[in-house]
């Protein structure tokens, strides 16, 4: 808008209304106090108040000097050098194995007095809150969660955890560790994808004979199968998965110092990676890899997400 230079035209004196007026004598009533109007003859008003500065939230650290990993038979490296055997020195958490590397060794400085393995083969995500229990009285910096491929692998779809169910109980475990280690670092890796176990474990004859032994059933079933009945069973269960991991994220994103891998579902595995003792469970070089995901997760440094 242009502006325009208007001749200057006093302006005639008129008496004070009743509002101007009573706003006058309030103004000398409160002057000495507060000071009115713009008016030099008042105190000036002191600095303003300031605001407390805002506490700065929990900061992620890389390098946790002590792990507590809690979860199922990959934890414990069940079936990964010995058939139908716990195996947790090439654990991809706590691991003792340099072939494995696991996180312990890539960052505890002594892995062996401050890391330690509170997974069960056959846990199922309603048995987490016991195992946080269990690891909480050692305090550490890190606890690792991988947990969840057993509510999937049941006997038949129908018998699956419901996602309500296991989100319910995965608040309920976060918020027991929460009570007792407030400061303590908390990495979930997802459900690894049981349909690409699929797909590549029954490319080995072997394998497929052991599936009949009743391992997942309601993924592994009659692996040569591929009707449609088939077909939808099998993404039923993926599904399922997927929505697991979708509750892991919510959930672990509300807290300040949860970070949630979805690598591990993502992870483009193969045969080469899971054991030669059942094509099912991580082999030594699946562990390896689970290791390295978890470490580019816990240590990355721009966000937490």
């Amino acid at each position: 808008m242009t502006h325009i230079d208007r001749p200057f035209r006093p302006r005639r004196h008129r008496p004070a209304g009743p509002v101007a007026r009573a706003a006058a004598v309030v103004c000398a009533l409160v002057l000495p106090l507060a000071g009115c109007g713009g008016g030099s003859t008042g105190p000036h008003p002191g600095p303003a108040t300031k605001r407390p500065a805002a506490k700065a939230g929990p900061v992620w650290r890389t390098d946790p000097g002590s792990i507590a990993a809690l979860g199922d038979s990959i934890t414990v490296g069940f079936d990964a050098c010995t058939v139908l055997s716990d195996c947790p020195e090439v654990s991809w958490a706590t691991g003792t194995d340099p072939k494995v590397e696991s996180l312990a060794r890539r960052l505890v400085k002594n892995p062996a007095a401050h890391s330690w393995n509170y997974a069960r083969t056959g846990a199922l995500m309603s048995e987490l809150p016991d195992q946080i229990a269990a690891a909480a009285r050692r305090k550490p910096e890190l606890v690792t969660v991988l947990i969840g491929a057993n509510d999937a692998c049941r006997s038949d779809v129908r018998a699956m955890t419901p996602t309500r169910t296991f989100r319910a109980d995965f608040e309920r475990s976060l918020k027991k560790l929460r009570r007792v280690l407030p400061r303590t670092q908390v990495y979930v890796a997802a459900v690894p994808d049981l349909l690409r176990l699929w797909s590549e474990g029954r490319k080995n004859p072997m394998g497929k004979q052991v599936w009949k032994l009743g391992i997942c059933g309601s993924m592994l079933r009659d692996p040569d199968d591929l009707t449609r009945s088939a077909e939808r069973r099998r993404e039923k269960v993926r599904d399922r998965v997927m929505a697991y991991n979708r509750a892991l994220a919510r959930v672990c994103r509300k807290d300040a110092l949860c970070r949630f891998d979805g690598s591990v579902f993502d992870y483009r595995f193969t045969d080469r990676q899971l054991s030669t003792w059942d094509w099912f469970h991580p082999g030594m070089r699946g562990q390896r890899e689970l290791a390295e995901l978890a470490f580019r997760t816990i240590t990355r440094e721009e966000s937490r997400r």
